[in-house]
């Protein structure tokens, strides 16, 4: 096993590997998404990694974020398929405690019975959980309103987006104290299309947005990843904000995103959403939306 603050090209691959086949066994990434892009693309150089190959393969990972010096340091780890059930996960779970220690918080991605063996037998505690919720397509109908709603502009609306996002979101772990390199990060994404990305105006000023994402679909490889995947698509509502509740836009929103993945020809959505955030979960559910799935993050006891 190597503590490393930084991977080699060579082994970023082997990682991003390793992820793209547990997804497939499990069903579900075991990384969060923004560390993927952080592998692809750079960044977080603060962060670092425990990585263990064999055979010139990696088979086990775990990244390290020690950058939240209020809630603790927060770890995600992956172990291949083919050597699970072989004391890896405990090994890098071992080791990141040791590293972070007693303020490490654990993210566990599906909410695996392993993961809650692993978590149990480690000595962490559930603290927080986030919930996907999917609906179909189908019978998706018209909602009318008065808002102002048009397409996001990348370079023009990109300042005034993050002031209000960040603003939303200030005390959200992932989406809260978005830089302007976060933001074009994942507009530079192959996933990324404009015209998916809606806002909200009032007098010329953004009150809300909401954002879209299609997975999958059609084979296709992206940029610095040898994996090619082909699945049926899903579209996701990635990200959904309002200045003020209270005004019926976040359903609104929600109902425009909603529109736009079923005119692209997709007939299922999905989204992720905090389990105790119950305006937001009963907006949702009022849609047609339901609990598919769960992430849950731990911490020591």
């Amino acid at each position: 096993m190597q503590h490393l603050n930084s991977l080699s090209k060579y082994q970023i691959d082997g990682v991003i590997a390793l992820i793209d086949i547990a997804t497939a066994q499990d069903g579900t990434p075991p990384i969060s998404e923004h560390i993927i892009l952080h592998l692809r693309h750079g960044g977080d150089k603060s962060d670092s990694h425990l990585i263990m190959e064999q055979e010139n393969q990696v088979i086990a990972y775990a990244h390290i974020d020690a950058t939240d010096l209020v809630a603790g340091p927060s770890v995600e780890l992956v172990v291949h398929p083919d050597h699970r059930q072989s004391g890896l996960g405990k090994e890098l779970l071992s080791k990141s405690k040791e590293i972070c220690g007693v303020k490490m918080r654990l993210w566990a991605h599906g909410d695996l019975s392993a993961a809650q063996k692993l978590a149990q037998e480690s000595g962490f505690e559930r603290i927080r959980t986030v919930i996907q919720m999917r609906k179909s397509l189908a019978d998706l109908e018209p909602l009318k309103h008065d808002f102002a709603i048009r397409i996001f502009l990348p370079g023009i609306d990109d300042q005034e987006w993050l002031v209000l996002n960040n603003q939303v979101f200030k005390d959200h772990p992932e989406q809260g104290g978005w830089s302007i390199k976060d933001l074009q990060t994942r507009l530079a994404e192959s996933w990324f299309d404009p015209a998916g990305f809606f806002v909200a105006t009032e007098k010329e000023k953004l009150i809300g947005f909401t954002w879209t994402k299609i997975h999958g679909g059609h084979s296709h490889k992206h940029k610095d990843q040898a994996e090619q995947h082909d699945h049926d698509p899903i579209g996701e509502i990635y990200i959904t904000a309002v200045a003020r509740s209270g005004t019926g836009l976040g359903k609104v929103l929600t109902q425009t995103a909603l529109t736009y993945l079923k005119r692209n020809g997709l007939t299922t959505a999905m989204l992720y959403v905090d389990s105790d955030n119950e305006v937001a979960v009963n907006l949702y559910k009022s849609l047609g939306f339901a609990q598919s799935s769960q992430d849950v993050m731990y911490r020591v006891r």
